[in-house]
Order: structure tokens, then sequence, then C-alpha cells
């Protein structure tokens, strides 16, 4: 047990169907790829990767827009997965930082490292935010598509609100890392955003 991998094939297989839902546009398989990339590039600084990769594997599989439950049934549903795989702590971890993509809020750990995995986490699923720009917009297209039911006028005032509150903090990512790397075009990408809801109101 000691040697097999946290998320094996058969689990990728598993969740990689639940990613391939017609309707996801931006959560999709890609969005994995791109924070396992990230995952990958930074792994000399996470004291636990393998539950890093389990927390991203699992942070979005369960998605629906109309509901406002999706970060607690995708931890639900990795607790249920990897009950059997690890010890109860590791799970907890993994369970707190897929919760903690409901606000991008740190969750609250004693161990150091812990807290640190989490914010490396939380970072590459925002990197998008400081994405190139044509990225970037490739991205908020996808997220409205998989909104399509909101009205427009309810989804600008949602959307900008959103943004709004990421532009209002200190730092929009929680680690040195990758407020040099993605933050100042984070900041642009968002603030050209919010004018464009705001002129097409």
């Amino acid at each position: 047990m000691e040697n097999e991998p946290l998320i094996d094939n058969a689990l990728k297989t598993e969740l990689s169907a639940l990613y391939r839902a017609e309707d996801r546009h931006y959560h999709n398989l890609a969005h994995i790829e791109a924070m396992l990339a990230l995952a990958g590039d930074y792994r000399a600084l996470l004291g636990d990767p393998e539950a890093v990769e389990a927390a991203i594997w699992f942070h979005d599989a369960i998605y629906d827009s109309r509901a406002k439950d999706n970060e607690a049934q995708s931890a639900a549903l990795a607790e249920k997965r990897l009950a059997d795989r690890i010890d109860a702590g590791r799970l907890c971890r993994i369970s707190a930082m897929i919760l903690a993509t409901a606000t991008h809020q740190l969750p609250q750990f004693d161990d150091a490292a812990a807290t640190r995995d989490a914010s490396l986490f939380l970072d590459m699923d925002l990197s998008i935010l400081g994405a190139a720009p044509d990225a970037f917009d490739a991205y908020e297209r996808s997220v409205r598509r998989e909104y399509d039911w909101v009205e427009e006028a309810m989804w600008r005032s949602g959307r900008g609100a959103v943004l709004k509150n990421f532009l209002a903090r200190p730092h929009i990512f929680h680690t040195e890392e990758f407020r040099q790397r993605f933050e100042p075009q984070a900041r642009l990408n968002i603030a050209r955003s919010l004018e464009t809801l705001q002129k097409s109101s």
C-alpha cells in the first residue's frame, strides 16, 4: 500500500471522465493538467507533493455552476475515494485544501509545511488570472459559457464582484513565487475585464 500512488490510473480514469463532461468549458481536464504542470514546476517547494496532486485531481471533481456546494461535494468525494489509501491526517489536509478553493483563503494548519503546500496549491488554481491576455480572455469566455443560464445583467454584476474582490486584496497570490510570476499581469487582466463588464452594462 505504501508504494501505491495516491492517484493511480483507475482513479485518474474515473476523475478524467467527470472532467470531460460537456458542460465544462473551463473546469475541465485542461485546467487539471495545467495545475499538475505547475505542481511539477514547484515540486521542490512542496512538503507533500502527492497530497497536493491529489487535491488538484479532486478539487473540481464535482462541478455544477448552479450549485453552491461544489467544493464540499468534491472534498467528500476525495474523502470517500482516498480513505483506505492514506492516514486520516493527510486526508484531512487534502480535504481542507479542496474546501479552501471556495474562498481562496488559506486553511488554518498548525504545520508550516502544510500551510506552504496549501498556499502553492491555491496559487496554482488562480494562475490563469495572470496568464497572457489572450489566454485570460479565453478563460473568461469559457467561464461565461459555464454560466450561460445566468442572464447578462446578473452575470456582469456577479462576475464584477468576484473580480473586484481579488483586486481589493493586498495580494492575489499567497506565495512570493507566484506573486513575482503572475501578480502584475493578473492585476492588468482583471482591471481590463472589469472595464469590459462595466462598458457593456
